[in-house]
């Protein structure tokens, strides 16, 4: 879908939608639990529609429930017997959750995807599995995984994606004996293991150990719960960067006590964005590496004199897109300018930019969502190709935008 934006500030109140990341895990912990749960605030975005689908495949239930929620009736795997495939549709929080799980209830599982989805690292489960003697391969466009998870000593890399921990932290609980999980790097994105970790307290799992170094004792259970979904700060951090771009938008129905850790990042990258009395900064992004595009929005049109840069972002190559590329591409379309590094992105700041052109989406629902935010600040109009993309995390991004004053015109495929 191409769309024709005009450039025009945004304003009024906005509440972001609910948290994908904790949406991903409560649904989880509600499939692996004997009993009927009740997950409130749920967004069918397509990434979980793939996690949906894939609490099917391991034989849970789940139904719409009143006011937006569902209502998972779990079996703790045994409805199932493992040998259907799992469509992880484009989401890789997904994939990587499920492959454990997979293996710990049924020894083996077939993965599938879309996109670039089975193009993104697996090298921490690749040689944790070898170690193991756990088969894991690729056949064409699936991942095929065969042998049994056993209690014991875990360790991987923390650098590659916080999500291989999260998946074996809801795994390792369902074996007969206690598990150790460490990580060999740096753990880098720590707050959504502790999201991980939280989902799992409601459902009555405990783990032990902080920092990247995990104790888990077999043997555990997981217990039905009812919970609601929180707003999403990663979300949230568009329409707080569009603020530092010249508009006023009010963000409502915000916990402001979350656990996400983009929200503390979030605001302390707005915080230092927003300061005019420094003419350089620094971010590290490894911890919060979904805020690089809407902050780098924010950054490019920062005024002239400014430069920020930011580190600690190689793994967003392999994101939906190459992220450092297309976050680059996009400023400098727009008449900005962006030197992209291996590690990260420098932003040399402008007064304004300049518009007038047409951007391709890239496939990425974060790409096309920085580049909305900043078409508010442009001289000139400009059209974006396949707008349709922020459906996989956001699918009232275009409502929310058009409600906010902004201008949109549907212009066709």
């Amino acid at each position: 879908m191409k769309i024709l934006i005009k450039p025009r500030l945004l304003s009024g109140g906005v509440t972001p939608p609910p948290s994908k990341s904790m949406a991903h895990r409560m649904l989880i912990c509600a499939a692996l639990a004997d009993g009927r749960s009740t997950i409130e605030n749920i967004d069918f975005s397509d990434d979980v529609k793939a996690t949906l689908r894939c609490l099917e495949c391991i034989g849970a239930g789940w139904k719409p429930a009143a006011g937006g929620g569902v209502e998972i009736t779990g079996t703790a795997g045994r409805g199932a017997d493992g040998t259907r495939t799992f469509d992880c549709g484009e989401s890789g929080s997904t994939l990587r959750f499920f492959i454990p799980i997979a293996l710990a209830l049924y020894g083996r599982g077939r993965f599938a995807g879309t996109g670039r989805l089975m193009k993104r690292p697996q090298g921490p489960y690749l040689d944790l599995f070898m170690e193991k003697g756990i088969n894991f391969s690729y056949t064409g466009d699936t991942i095929e995984i065969s042998g049994g998870l056993k209690p014991g000593a875990y360790s991987l890399r923390g650098d590659v994606s916080s999500q291989f921990f999260s998946g074996l932290l809801f795994a390792l609980p369902l074996l007969g004996g206690e598990s150790a999980l460490s990580s060999t790097t740096r753990l880098e994105s720590l707050p959504y293991v502790e999201m991980t970790r939280s989902a799992q307290a409601r459902a009555g799992i405990r783990t032990d150990g902080e920092g990247g170094s995990y104790s888990i004792r077999g043997g555990q259970s997981y217990a039905p719960f009812s919970a609601s979904v929180e707003a999403d700060w990663s979300q949230a951090a568009f329409w707080l960067m569009a603020n530092l771009l010249g508009s006023e938008i009010e963000l409502q129905g915000m916990d402001a006590k979350s656990a996400q850790g983009d929200r503390a990042h979030g605001l302390a990258i707005a915080e230092a964005i927003g300061d005019k009395e420094v003419k350089e900064v620094e971010i590290d992004i490894s911890n919060c590496p979904d805020l690089l595009p809407p902050t780098a929005a924010a950054a490019a049109a920062r005024g002239k004199g400014f430069v920020t840069r930011f580190s600690g972002a190689a793994r967003l190559r392999m994101k939906e897109s190459d992220r450092l590329a297309s976050v680059a591409s996009v400023i400098n379309a727009l008449g900005g300018r962006a030197e992209e590094e291996p590690d990260g992105i420098t932003i040399y700041g402008e007064d304004g930019l300049r518009g007038g052109v047409e951007i391709s989406c890239c496939g990425d629902h974060r790409i096309a969502m920085m580049a909305a935010i900043t078409a508010a600040r442009c001289g000139e109009e400009i059209v974006l190709d396949g707008a349709e993309c922020v459906n996989k995390s956001y699918p009232g991004f275009w409502r929310d935008y058009k409600r906010l004053g902004g201008y949109i015109e549907e212009l066709g495929q």
